[in-house]
């Protein structure tokens, strides 16, 4: 049998954080980004024989490069559509922690070769095309040219007409973009051509004046997204399908790191639903992985820990 294939689509970076031994001058070195982030949860959340779990990005031939490509296959992550740019290299951010765990980040991404992943729109819709589930991001919309946004979506609609799962995390970040307006109309369609949605509420809110995670899945099924789970900074979570929607309780947890637990929601959340677990169980699944993400530092916990947890139960 053909294993399913879950295509993550967006810009993998290098990360720097604080090492944590009390020298503010020693910083430690790894790999992160929204997108796979999800990808290297879904990778220990899905089953470990019927999928494939593959980033479609763009990488330069620097040392930091080469690190990054090897990361990713001996994690089991599939490098098969990450390409080349000889001119380009990988983006980089640097991570301050507050007391309270919250993040402020510092990029240097201008010359990232993620920018020139959707130029080919040709190789994008194959890879897209023979993908079951596609996920891509609003930061992934961000430091695309106009060009590649539009070929993008192109492919996700096309994807997403033909039955296949296409998967959208907003990820608002306003200094990624040109403007208000041009994020306001390339998110919109980032949504529109989604099948599930995975918002974040004080971000939405916050760009189109949602009163509530209800109010903001409403919006995200009138725009043709069908199912929604509106993360809520670690508050209660509403989810919605067009069979109905729910609001599910969660437990709160002081962090010592908050990176990446939106992205460790949307892979519990996506695992579960892709084993066809209902919405409301799915959702505590995706928080049950966010709250062991937001106990340590850095975006990704260790492959090898990831399975001590049993994610796949």
């Amino acid at each position: 049998m053909t294993a399913r294939l879950f295509l993550s689509i967006g810009e993998p970076m290098v990360e720097l954080g604080r090492a944590g031994d009390g020298d503010d001058d020693f910083w430690r070195m790894g790999f992160a980004g929204d997108v796979l982030n999800t990808l290297w949860y879904a990778r220990a959340s899905l089953p470990e024989t019927g999928w494939r779990t593959a980033l479609l990005t763009r990488l330069g031939t620097d040392p930091f490069s080469a690190r990054m490509r090897d990361f990713l296959a001996r994690n089991g992550l599939d490098t098969a559509h990450v390409g080349t740019d000889e001119k380009r290299s990988v983006g980089l951010y640097a991570i301050d922690l507050s007391p309270t765990g919250e993040r402020r980040f510092s990029y240097w991404r201008s010359t990232s070769a993620a920018r020139g992943l959707a130029d080919d729109a040709g190789a994008l819709r194959d890879a897209i095309g023979a993908a079951d589930v596609v996920h891509f991001s609003g930061i992934t919309l961000a430091i695309l040219p106009p060009a590649g946004r539009q070929n993008l979506i192109e492919a996700a609609r096309a994807a997403k007409a033909r039955g296949r799962t296409v998967v959208f995390d907003p990820n608002i970040r306003p200094a990624l973009w040109e403007d208000r307006e041009t994020m306001r109309r390339w998110l919109h369609e980032g949504i529109a051509a989604a099948s599930i949605g995975l918002p974040s509420f004080d971000d939405d809110a916050d760009l189109w004046g949602d009163t509530s995670p209800e109010d903001c899945l409403r919006r995200w099924q009138a725009a043709g997204c069908g199912e929604v789970a509106v993360k809520n900074g670690g508050g209660d979570i509403a989810v919605g399908t067009p069979d109905g929607h729910e609001t599910i309780a969660v437990e709160r947890i002081r962090p010592v790191d908050t990176t990446g637990a939106g992205d460790a929601f949307n892979a519990g959340y996506l695992a579960a639903r892709l084993a066809e677990v209902p919405p409301a169980d799915a959702v505590l699944a995706g928080h049950r992985l966010a709250c062991h993400v937001i106990g340590q530092r850095g975006a990704l916990i260790p492959m090898e820990k990831l399975r001590e947890l049993n994610l796949r139960g």
